[in-house]
């Protein structure tokens, strides 16, 4: 796209990344989305940082990770965690469903794995789902760092209707159905995720909607 020029052109327009954004926004990336310098694009953050404090809005701008990131204003903490508890138990989003799916059937399975087949950060959706109770901390992999390994629980088991993993739809017929077996894995888990997605309408998706979380 064309540089911005205006400054509240681009204030407008960094407000409406964080928007969309579920990580922090480095001031490069940033840059190139607006076709304008880094040095723009850090004194419109700060411009917008303060702008929001100004309005007394409900979310306020941060530097952290070497990127900018939204978060609700700290006043309003206690209405949102009433919010998220009471949400807690409504409709599961398209990517609570997909790592949900993954944890499912590539248990167990560590955090940056499931980030390597979604392509994108997943520990917000795997703190909700434990939150949840239908996913937990089953292990350690022996690999350097030990990372903690993540599985279903029998709570996954009862909603969905369930009385073993063994009885989750077959992978192989699932995965043949992508051209030639022969595509990415995210790309194959995603055939099965649309699969599962089936059976977890009807049970952990009957109400409401869950607000995605920080991914």
């Amino acid at each position: 796209m064309e540089g911005m020029t205006q400054e509240s052109e681009i204030v407008r327009a960094i407000e409406a990344l964080m928007f969309v954004s579920d990580e922090p926004l480095t001031p490069a990336v940033m840059a190139q989305a607006l076709g304008v310098d880094r040095n723009t694009i850090e004194s419109s953050c700060r411009m917008l940082q303060s702008l929001l404090e100004e309005r007394r809005a409900g979310v306020v701008l941060r530097e952290v990770a070497g990127g900018w990131r939204t978060f609700t204003h700290p006043d309003a903490a206690e209405i949102v965690e009433s919010f998220v508890l009471s949400t807690r138990q409504g409709r599961l989003t398209k990517a609570s469903l997909e790592t949900l799916s993954i944890v499912a059937y590539k248990q167990p399975v560590t955090r940056h794995q499931i980030a390597s087949i979604r392509g994108v950060n997943s520990d917000g959706v795997l703190k909700a789902l434990i939150e949840r109770g239908v996913i937990e901390e089953v292990g350690r992999d022996e690999t350097p760092g030990r990372p903690v390994l993540y599985g279903t629980t029998p709570a996954f088991l009862e909603r969905l209707g369930l009385p073993s993993l063994a009885a989750l739809p077959p992978l192989a017929p699932l995965l043949d159905a992508v051209e030639g077996g022969e595509a990415p894995e995210r790309d194959r888990t995603k055939v099965v995720v649309g699969d599962l997605d089936e059976a977890a309408a009807s049970t952990l998706a009957r109400e409401g909607t869950e607000p995605e979380p920080g991914s």
